[in-house]
């Protein structure tokens, strides 16, 4: 008898997406089975587009945030039975064509974590990266880098799988744009096995907000570092036992397509 299929859930964290909700979702479908949409308080027509598309949805009243978007995601995950939960945002930026190649890379077994990274190819589709952004994300990876002793080459990249028993034992609060700081720390802190694989660098809006003061690139990577920082300070008996050569650190595999 062969072993069961592992079980993966999409979910797609929404907020004023109607635009582009329709296409990004019938895409999706076409290569994976079941989807969940987390609308964090659209005032557009997402939620009725969503009423009328066949997938699961979690709605927010109001605007929580990105990372309580996905923290939503990963306890729907949990409760569902999934094996996998990949991430992917909704605004076009993301190939649903590229969802192949994660599920690929999961099926060798031997990490808890595959992102997505914009620089482990040379290509990109409409405006590249703007200067900040790029700037920024490079600052902060490298940064992450030489404290976690990752070779992290995108830190921002929301195209992601995650195994959820892995998820299970992180501490995850963090609810805006400053989520994957959080998550980084505590994924090298639990020891996670993390591996990257590339995917498109597409960038059709380069005036996209990220809202309020995150959109003032100095307050942003102000932010970032700090959140960074309180992080790595609640970590750190976990980060000394991980540093110890006789326990297992997180560990890295950048995967580029052959």
């Amino acid at each position: 008898m062969s072993a069961a299929r592992p079980r993966f859930l999409l979910a797609i964290p929404v907020f004023n997406e109607a635009s582009t909700l329709v296409q990004v979702t019938r895409a999706a479908a076409a290569h994976i089975g079941e989807i969940l949409v987390v609308d964090d308080g659209s005032t557009d027509a997402t939620p009725e587009l969503l009423a009328t598309l066949p997938l699961s949805v979690l709605r927010h009243r109001t605007n929580l945030g990105y990372g309580r978007s996905l923290r939503d995601a990963f306890a729907f995950a949990a409760s569902s039975g999934a094996e996998w939960v990949i991430t992917m945002d909704c605004d076009a930026q993301h190939e649903p064509e590229e969802i192949p190649c994660f599920i690929e890379r999961l099926a060798k077994g031997d990490v808890d974590v595959v992102s997505g990274s914009r620089y482990l190819q040379a290509e990109a589709r409409g405006d590249d990266a703007p200067e900040d952004r790029r700037r920024i994300n490079s600052r902060v990876t490298a940064l992450i880098n030489q404290r976690l002793k990752l070779s992290l080459t995108d830190a921002f990249c929301g195209f992601k799988a995650y195994r959820v028993a892995a998820l299970a034992t992180l501490r995850l609060d963090v609810t805006g744009y400053e989520f994957p700081l959080q998550f980084w720390v505590q994924a090298a802190a639990h020891g996670l096995r993390i591996a990257e694989v590339p995917v498109q660098r597409i960038y059709l809006d380069p005036n996209r907000s990220f809202g309020a003061a995150l959109d003032d690139p100095a307050h942003r990577l102000a932010c970032y570092t700090e959140v960074f920082e309180r992080e790595m300070s609640r970590c750190t008996d976990l980060l000394s036992v991980r540093s110890d050569p006789c326990h297992r650190p997180a560990t890295w595999c950048a995967s580029p397509r052959g």
